[in-house]
């Protein structure tokens, strides 16, 4: 019997289920709401998705990260499973092995597999959602690093702040000026209303195309020459809601130019191939081959 590739992405509003084949074609995907709170149920879902796509290999994405001195969660949005052994638990519910990784890794390693990036040797992958976070993958691998960080773009502080990015923002991480405050789609709403006063959604900014789209163009643009300094990476591929703006793909790599420490930039910025759904092909990614 030919095992398949699960993977599970556990998300804050949903936990989605898919499997692949040997060939990568998908033969299962299933969505269900998360139990948001309820560590136990998430467990039980997870678990239950699991038996319903079948045999094969698991990998498992969430949105946070497992320490490397407790093996617990640390680093979640999703607030209930941090300090849970989710990983321990689920191994001892599905009785096997798992991989488990950050969903921005898993995002990007779908991406350099089969997606935008495929063919890259380095990929980043940056997604510009309700938060902001990042991903690397070498040689189709995911860079996870000696405290499980590697990638956490999003919690340094933006690069250059001119008067216009002042005063800094606070994060929920505790710190100030994150990325993720002024390149988030909430962070790109909170700079709107604090410039004109008016309360807009993200879509509802993006569809205006004025000086506060330019002006997220322009963050994205110092903060992915950051990257692009310390990585060098073939390709940077974008996911998220913010992801879906079409302009970014030609104003970005316009404006880092003049903070790349190069004198020609050959980095190429894409959108990404699988949507939403890159996060739990990536999970099922995380085992390069079927046993």
């Amino acid at each position: 019997m030919t095992l398949l590739r699960i993977g599970v992405d556990i998300g804050g509003t949903k936990i989605e289920a898919l499997a692949l084949d040997a060939a990568g074609r998908e033969v299962f995907r299933k969505r269900i709401p998360t139990p948001r709170g309820d560590y136990e149920a998430t467990v039980a879902a997870v678990v239950s998705l699991v038996a319903e796509a079948g045999a094969g290999t698991v990998g498992v994405g969430i949105p946070g990260a497992l320490s490397r001195a407790t093996g617990r969660v640390k680093n979640a949005n999703s607030t209930w499973l941090i300090g849970r052994s989710l990983k321990e638990d689920l191994e001892r519910a599905l009785k096997r092995e798992i991989r488990l990784e950050n969903d921005a890794n898993c995002f990007a390693l779908s991406e350099a597999v089969d997606g935008a990036g495929q063919g890259a040797r380095v990929v980043f992958g940056a997604i510009l959602g309700t938060g902001v976070g990042g991903g690397i993958v070498v040689d189709g691998r995911v860079l996870t690093g000696p405290n499980a960080i590697a990638g956490e773009w999003g919690h340094n502080p933006l690069p250059l702040p001119s008067e216009a990015d002042l005063p800094l923002p606070p994060c929920y991480c505790g710190r100030l000026g994150c990325i993720e405050t002024y390149l988030s789609g909430p962070g790109l709403a909170r700079d709107h209303q604090q410039i004109t006063g008016a309360r807009l959604t993200p879509e509802e900014i993006v569809a205006l195309g004025g000086e506060s789209l330019r002006r997220y163009e322009e963050r994205l643009a110092r903060a992915l020459a950051t990257v692009i300094n310390l990585l060098d990476p073939d390709v940077i591929v974008l996911g998220g809601g913010m992801s879906n703006v079409e302009r970014l793909y030609g104003e970005v790599p316009r404006l880092w130019g003049p903070h790349v420490f190069s004198d020609r930039v050959t980095t190429r910025l894409a959108r990404h191939a699988h949507g939403d759904s890159s996060g739990v092909r990536g999970a099922a990614w995380l085992w390069p081959s079927t046993r």
